[in-house]
């Protein structure tokens, strides 16, 4: 094999991925030929880069001499048969097999015994698309994601019969463009797709069982939920509706059907509902929320009132964990601990459940349901630490009551969410299921678990990789959060991989490979 820095590349499909691979090899010193069925096409794709390009160039963040070089090296092609003699040819044609598979049989008996043959796609089976050629040992996935030059990070997916030398070449030519290779098995959403189901599919259930509101949800994951300093910059209907539910709710169908209905990836009703209705995202103007000359209209938040609210002389702090944390907090925020061994009449009862709903929280302790609000203590929660607490109460409790423990909440400026009764809160529950799914694909060794966290944070834009979100909050932690949920709903979803157990018990790292 020559060396990878002389290495010719032929795209094959010029759209918006075509052009963006093209332009990221170009501008890291490779030949290009590109070629696309459409007349005219490819010649295109060469006058949209060269205008990206330029316009770098006129605010200074590109060199006139790079920018040159760059669009000297791209050549649109007439035809497939003039890709021959490229050493390596990537295909970003529509996501259809058939149509796939007779391309790649056409592409291998035109170039040389060596160059390797890959897939864009995102969907598709690589061991499928491979399986129509005489060697398949040379065709591999190859995923980016859109915009290419600037997501970090691409996928190199190993078919059932893609050798360990195809895979090595790739991972090498894309540690030359400056891009994070990751490598995965070829199994239904490769890495990133699959490790995103946790995210968007639970918060499509939170809503859907009337826990929260939309904008309620979004808030909770952009402002409670903290790692490394921040949190989830989109939360996830805010990311459906930028992504488009038309593009994210196939997926979710799609992957839940290719691992043969698996509980985790179960897609959502209410996502198949609105799709149906057209209101898919910003690009319509209405999705989750609705846009205006493409800008979110903002859902303001109702504020904490007095009006009507009871009050209470003192609160009662459920023992645990975090109970002296929590009166600590009661104090800074003004009120008075009730130090009874059981709680006063007048009091109010804070719950601190991991994993179980307040209704459990309270009923399993034998305290009063009516006087009972449960506070999320999974992330920082102390006096002058937080942007955001989130509060649920029982069925059972008094209206009255919670709204006065919700002012108490937010007495220091943060703000306080109220929501209805859930096994997990919400962040736990979205959280620990963006842990549980990565958990699942390291222990199916579809990628190592530091691709798995590599590959995540860069494709998905997350403030940290799910199995350091996992380490950060303690492996124990989380699968305790996990079984509480599957205990209160016999929901096999909510269900810990036996990864997370495992080193759960030991004291090991989520990101420990054996």
């Amino acid at each position: 094999m020559k060396p990878f820095e002389a290495f010719v590349v032929g795209v094959v499909g010029t759209g918006a991925m075509g052009r963006g691979i093209a332009q990221l090899f170009a501008q890291s010193g490779h030949a290009l030929r590109l070629y696309d069925a459409a007349p005219g096409a490819a010649q295109a794709a060469c006058t949209a880069v060269a205008d990206t390009l330029g316009r770098q160039v006129e605010k200074g963040k590109l060199a006139r001499g790079a920018f040159e070089a760059t669009m000297a090296r791209m050549s649109p092609v007439g035809a497939l048969g003039d890709l021959a003699g490229c050493d390596l040819v990537i295909e970003a044609i529509v996501e259809n097999l058939d149509v796939k598979k007779r391309l790649f049989v056409e592409l291998e008996s035109i170039t040389g015994p060596e160059a390797l043959l890959v897939t864009n796609t995102s969907s598709l089976s690589v061991t499928a698309i491979a399986a129509a050629c005489s060697n398949p040992a040379r065709v591999a996935g190859y995923h980016f994601f859109n915009p290419v030059p600037l997501m970090k990070v691409v996928e190199v997916i190993r078919g059932a019969r893609t050798s360990a030398a195809t895979a090595d070449a790739l991972v090498a030519l894309t540690r030359r463009t400056g891009h994070a290779p990751v490598v995965a098995q070829d199994t239904p959403g490769f890495l990133i797709n699959h490790a995103g189901r946790g995210y968007g599919t639970e918060a499509l259930k939170l809503v859907a069982e009337g826990v929260a509101d939309v904008p309620t949800v979004d808030r909770v994951m952009r402002e409670q939920v903290v790692f490394n300093g921040s949190g989830f910059r989109l939360g996830p209907f805010e990311l459906l509706d930028l992504t488009g539910l038309d593009v994210s709710h196939p997926v979710m169908e799609s992957i839940y059907r290719q691992f043969y209905e698996e509980p985790r990836f179960r897609p959502s009703a209410l996502a198949a509902q609105r799709v149906a209705g057209g209101l898919l995202g910003r690009k319509v103007g209405e999705g989750f929320y609705r846009y205006e000359n493409g800008a979110l209209v903002a859902v303001p938040e109702d504020e904490p009132t007095a009006a009507g609210a009871a009050s209470f002389a003192r609160v009662w702090v459920t023992a645990g964990p975090n109970q002296g944390a929590l009166r600590e907090l009661v104090v800074a925020l003004g009120s008075t601990v009730d130090d009874a061994l059981r709680p006063r009449a007048d009091s109010l009862v804070l719950l601190a459940p991991i994993g179980l709903d307040a209704t459990a929280a309270c009923t399993d302790a034998g305290l009063p349901a009516e006087r009972s609000v449960a506070l999320d203590t999974l992330f920082p929660f102390a006096a002058k630490a937080c942007r955001r607490r989130v509060l649920m109460a029982t069925p059972a409790t008094d209206p009255a009551l919670a709204a006065a423990a919700r002012r108490l909440f937010a007495a220091d400026g943060a703000r306080a969410s109220l929501v209805r009764d859930s096994a997990g809160f919400v962040a736990q529950r979205v959280v620990a299921m963006v842990v549980a799914v990565a958990c699942e694909i390291a222990q199916q060794r579809i990628a190592s678990p530091a691709d798995i966290d590599l590959a995540v944070r860069l494709g998905l834009g997350y403030p940290t990789g799910p199995l350091s979100m996992g380490d950060t909050l303690g492996a124990a932690t989380v699968a305790s959060v996990l079984e509480g949920m599957y205990a209160c709903t016999g929901d096999p979803r909510y269900r810990p991989s036996p990864w997370m157990r495992r080193r759960a018990r030991l004291g090991l790292s989520l990101l420990h490979a054996d």
